[in-house]
């Protein structure tokens, strides 16, 4: 008895090792799940503050959108004489608020072209070498881009127009 009362000691001692060291590796388990579920919160609220700020970013940009250009290919005017004959060999590209602006002005480019045609004519080459009489003229030029192509309505809006090529020639 002595011998199966040391038995039952020792396979309690057994029994009871097996459930402390259990119990420990349980421990650690639920230890690394918290340290991770912790760590993982804090990396989501932080992210989820800078996310948001990069949302109101996105949102910025896609209410200050790509600007939209209309290319208007080159062309040659006569100038208004001041000494022998003068021409302006003139490339623009517009800016517009959107596509469906673009659309419109690709629609209406022959008469975008008589009109920036009329107002080009209309200019001697003095006036249009400085920087200052270029800005007239783009003022110009937007101007009368926005009146309305047919009867009724209200014109496309110009936002801005580009100079790609611009030379003066005096003959």
């Amino acid at each position: 008895m002595a011998t199966k009362g040391k038995a039952p000691a020792k396979g309690a001692e057994a029994d009871a090792a097996p459930a402390k060291s259990s119990k420990k590796m349980l421990f650690i388990i639920v230890g690394a799940v918290l340290v991770l579920v912790i760590g993982g919160a804090a990396a989501f609220f932080m992210m989820g503050g800078k996310g948001k700020k990069g949302e109101d970013h996105a949102e910025e940009k896609a209410e200050a959108k790509a600007p939209t250009f209309v290319v208007i290919e080159p062309f040659v005017v006569n100038l208004q004489q001041e000494s022998g004959d003068q021409y302006l060999q003139v490339a623009m590209t517009l800016q517009v608020p959107d596509g469906q602006t673009a659309e419109a002005l690709k629609l209406y480019m022959p008469q975008v072209r008589s009109r920036l045609l009329m107002v080009l004519s209309s200019k001697k080459a003095s006036e249009l070498l400085t920087s200052e009489g270029k800005r007239r003229l783009t003022d110009e030029i937007i101007d009368q881009l926005g009146e309305p192509f047919s009867g009724k309505g209200k014109g496309p809006q110009i936002t801005d127009v580009f100079y790609t090529s611009f030379v003066i020639q005096q003959q």
